[in-house]
């Protein structure tokens, strides 16, 4: 991995982590058509990298993050589907960020799904704040999320559509979908940077220059998507979001076999 690529997939991370069009999606088909998603730094980079964008939210949100231990609880509760199911499929999530076309498939099955969430949940009636989430609601939130295991599912949009399906507003359950990604990414970084070590690979110098460049740059990109990410959401629902995916779905599986495989393994 060169620092244009680093800085090309931090600006896809900053851009995309709040979107409901899988990041961690984007970043590998990337990261495949330049060729170096097979590489275990990239791996170890695609993950790290969403810290900084998850990081954007703690700054934004400042005065609503750092309130009360309920709402700290409630993160935890939400948090804990993620740990759990983590653990357990962690080589069968690792099999499954290496084949493109399960992305693709999920790009495209996922836009379907946004095409009618609008429909499915528009009576809101509880939680006008993330503060006042229940503790049952939180834990359905966490649910939902781990659905973004499987790469191209997109960790915010599965939260947020959780969060819709518990009668809150679009507005607040993305703001609370934004909160509870600073503990499953920290958790994420935390595991992937022990795996790393554990199989025995080492950080060069130019590494971690690379890491620190794309935390930056995906820290500064993602301030800049937050604000814009909600206001649209708010105003617009998620249909623009479902077409893109099934879009972006069906050109990648035309590409993958039709044009050129999408191998990175």
């Amino acid at each position: 991995m060169n620092t244009l690529q680093a800085i090309i997939l931090a600006i896809i991370e900053g851009i995309t982590e709040f979107l409901p069009v899988s990041s961690t999606g984007h970043m590998i088909i990337a990261s495949s058509f330049f060729g170096i998603a097979h590489e275990d730094f990239t791996k170890l980079f695609t993950i790290v990298i969403q810290l900084g964008a998850i990081l954007s939210v703690v700054v934004l949100y400042f005065k609503r993050f750092f309130q009360t231990l309920d709402f700290y609880f409630k993160l935890l509760v939400a948090f804990i589907p993620a740990v759990v199911l983590g653990l357990l499929l962690s080589d069968f999530i690792d099999g499954l960020l290496e084949n493109p076309v399960t992305v693709a498939v999920s790009l495209l099955i996922g836009g379907l799904i946004l095409l009618k969430v609008d429909e499915w949940f528009n009576k809101p009636d509880t939680a006008e704040t993330s503060q006042e989430i229940t503790y049952l609601q939180a834990f359905k939130i966490g649910m939902f999320q781990c659905l973004a295991m499987i790469p191209g599912v997109s960790r915010s949009g599965a939260s947020i559509v959780g969060g819709m399906s518990q009668k809150l507003s679009r507005t607040t359950a993305a703001e609370f979908s934004f909160f509870l990604a600073v503990p499953t990414m920290l958790g994420a970084t935390a595991k992937k940077c022990y795996d790393y070590y554990k199989a025995g690979f080492e950080l060069s110098h130019d590494q971690v220059n690379l890491l620190v460049i794309g935390n930056v740059v995906a820290f500064i990109v993602a301030l800049l998507a937050i604000k814009t990410f909600i206001g649209f959401l708010t105003k617009n629902g998620f249909k623009v979001f479902g077409y893109y995916r099934i879009i972006a779905g069906i050109v990648l599986l035309l590409i993958h076999f039709f044009i050129h495989p999408l191998t990175i393994i």
